[in-house]
């Protein structure tokens, strides 16, 4: 695997996991980029809303877009992938206890 795949799929990890602490879910994309610099992850909102597709695409999130901001909300599927009950192929695998 090279470093950028590395990267992309521990940012989708990263994603869902603070979708997943938030009361209803969801999340906009300017508060997602934020969460992923403190990760280490200093990308632009470009790559941002890209991994966003790639987890709508993979039926991790649902996508509304309101005015010019992406807003993502977590799909069961997801939850099940933080919660280590399923496994979707192009996320980071959660840490046991994590």
């Amino acid at each position: 695997m090279n470093y950028e795949v590395f990267m992309a799929e521990d940012a989708r990890l990263v994603i869902l996991k603070e979708l997943a602490r938030q009361t209803n879910g969801s999340l906009n994309e300017a508060i997602l980029q934020k969460v992923l610099e403190a990760f280490g992850h200093m990308r632009s909102r470009d790559w941002v809303r890209t991994q966003l597709r790639k987890l709508e695409e993979l039926n991790a999130v649902t996508l509304v877009t309101a005015g010019s901001v992406m807003i993502a909300s977590l799909k069961q599927a997801g939850l099940d992938h933080v919660e280590r009950r399923s496994v979707i192929e192009g996320v980071a695998r959660p840490s046991l206890g994590a």
